[in-house]
């Protein structure tokens, strides 16, 4: 079976090809070399985007597709970000606009309130259906200041208790192994692999 992944994110598709990679017969393809126009996430849930994503890209590309939205979720925030972490402080914000935000609408929340989780969705279809859908949580705390060193996201301010660091603080290959794509893949690996 051939799986294009709906992302031209190289670290995103080496991630996803070292874990589906383990299914015999499964070939995993980036979406470099397709004439696919890019799918505009405008669903109130991460499931509905990723099922739109997953669909159109499979129907345009005649393939079966793999499709993914992740976002941030701040219990504090009624679950703010949520689908719209990335567009957050506007499009195209950096990750230094995007925490910089995030911690100005925490100011006045104490640190036992800051509860917040990353969230992954995944979808296969092929061009007529929906094939499987996975997902995956990492919780975590939202700290009052940004640490570390990778400057990805709301990784400087997405604190892990199980290892006492922010994920920007975490080498990548340690990060990967506790995050919410990590374990969405994981679900979606056990229902992928013959019974």
């Amino acid at each position: 079976m051939r799986l294009v992944v709906a992302s031209r994110n190289q670290h995103k598709i080496a991630e996803i090809q070292a874990i589906l990679g383990q299914v015999a017969g499964l070939e995993i393809a980036a979406l470099d070399g397709y004439a696919a126009p890019e799918i505009i996430e405008d669903a109130d849930t991460f499931l509905g985007n990723a099922s739109k994503k997953a669909l159109e890209t499979a129907r345009q590309l005649g393939e079966i597709v793999l499709a993914d939205d992740s976002g941030l979720m701040v219990d504090a925030l009624g679950g703010a970000p949520g689908v719209y972490s990335a567009r957050y402080a506007g499009e195209g914000a950096s990750s230094e606009q995007l925490c910089s935000l995030l911690l100005r609408n925490l100011k006045d929340v104490p640190p036992e309130r800051r509860t917040a989780r990353f969230v992954t969705v995944l979808v296969v279809a092929n061009p007529e259906k929906i094939l499987y859908t996975a997902e995956g949580y990492c919780e975590g705390l939202i700290i009052e200041e940004r640490r570390g060193t990778r400057d990805f996201g709301y990784d400087p301010v997405f604190y892990y208790p199980p290892l006492g660091k922010t994920f920007a603080e975490l080498p990548s290959d340690v990060k990967n192994q506790h995050s919410h794509r990590y374990r969405a893949l994981q679900d979606l690996l056990t229902q992928l692999k013959p019974k």
